[in-house]
């Protein structure tokens, strides 16, 4: 039974990295900015994923949960600058081909001749009882309170945004008792279809 557990372990874990993989390629075969982050948002979900299955819970989770309140932002400010759904918006997510793929490659080599040739040190000392706890602690000791305050500012700036982005109200669309029927759209498919 441990075996299977094992196994299962394993092939999950290279299903998820085959899932971060695609994910990631997905964002530069799409053509639209909001089926790239959507690619993008799947990418990062199993690489969070992954990270839990490493048994690194603290570093997983806030993986997971970045990533996706970033595309839940980046989806929220694309409705709000583009005025309507991006993912009808056909567009490259490719640009500068050639300077891209010399950068890729450059960066590349570089990072493997890191790997290769930096004499890596010896680990001094014991690993922490919960390298969970030390963790967090070591990334955000002092600046939870500021996280905890900032947390609800950025909610309501981009509440904020949102409102003050949108050029027309419900009470413009719908009158002032909200009964009007239909909608008052200037451009068909909005809320009030």
């Amino acid at each position: 039974m441990e075996v299977l557990t094992v196994v299962v372990v394993d092939v999950a874990f290279w299903v998820l990295g085959l899932v971060a993989v695609l994910g990631g390629a997905v964002v530069f075969v799409v053509d639209s900015m909001a089926r790239a982050t959507y690619g993008l948002a799947v990418s990062f979900v199993a690489v969070g994923v992954q990270v839990l299955m490493l048994q690194q819970s603290y570093v997983g989770v806030v993986i997971i949960l970045m990533m996706v309140m970033e595309m839940a932002v980046m989806a929220v400010y694309m409705v709000m600058f583009m005025g309507m759904n991006p993912a009808l918006m056909p567009m490259s997510m490719v640009h500068s081909n050639r300077t891209a793929l010399a950068a890729a490659v450059l960066a590349f080599l570089i990072l493997a001749a890191g790997i290769l040739l930096v004499d890596w040190p010896t680990r001094r000392g014991n690993p922490q009882p919960d390298v969970t706890v030390a963790l967090g602690e070591a990334l955000m000791g002092r600046q939870m309170l500021v996280m905890a305050v900032i947390s609800p500012v950025m909610v309501a700036t981009i509440v904020a945004g949102v409102v003050l982005a949108a050029p027309r109200t419900r009470y413009d669309r719908l009158g002032d008792d909200l009964r009007r029927r239909p909608a008052d759209d200037h451009q068909p498919g909005g809320v009030g279809r």
